[in-house]
């Protein structure tokens, strides 16, 4: 199989409906007076082009953490925004439109929850964020505990984009809980 010829066409096409579904989510949850704060590889991104935009990383994931007792507010204000929302696998997905795939999504993460039982923290509270241009982002404090706790191939490559860029280091055990702080310690003795 060979290449298309539109295949950067096709990468540009994918970074922007990331966006462009991140900003529309964002700011329907905003009008309608809903806290929320980004989070995931989205609010990575933020956090690491404060240091080297050139070091950002493209996401396929809108991660955003609301409180559960909101999420009805949550649905009524993504569905007036167009998205069609999906309980699925456990997860509540706001699809881009009907025909869309999971790919193609808003996931929901619910505030001061596990995502997983067993886990070693729960989510931060949407408070525990910050005001970027466009949105409400995690703070660098909360982010990287939850990059921690979920702790997935992909949440160490994030962390360790943290760490390349300064953001976080060694210092950062003292301030976490004992096993996040080990988890932390794993990636620090070992970035590979």
């Amino acid at each position: 199989m060979g290449l298309r010829s539109d295949t950067l066409d096709r990468v540009v096409r994918a970074v922007e409906k990331v966006r462009e579904r991140l900003l529309r989510a964002t700011a329907a949850l905003r009008q309608a007076g809903i806290e929320y704060a980004v989070a995931g590889g989205n609010a990575v991104a933020v956090w690491v082009a404060q240091v080297d935009e050139a070091a950002v990383r493209n996401t396929r994931d809108v991660d955003i953490l609301v409180r559960r007792n909101d999420l009805e507010r949550v649905k009524a204000a993504l569905e007036t925004a167009g998205f069609v929302y999906r309980h699925t696998a456990g997860v509540d997905l706001f699809l881009d439109h009907a025909g869309a795939s999971a790919r193609d999504a808003v996931r929901i993460i619910f505030a001061g929850e596990l995502v997983r039982p067993g886990e070693p923290a729960v989510h931060p509270d949407v408070t525990d964020s910050e005001d970027a241009p466009n949105f409400r982002v995690l703070n660098l404090e909360s982010l990287v505990r939850v990059k921690l706790t979920a702790f997935r191939t992909k949440d160490r490559t994030h962390l360790l984009d943290l760490l390349e860029m300064g953001l976080i280091d060694a210092s950062w055990c003292d301030r976490l809980p004992p096993a996040l702080a080990e988890r932390l310690r794993q990636i620090l003795a070992d970035p590979r």
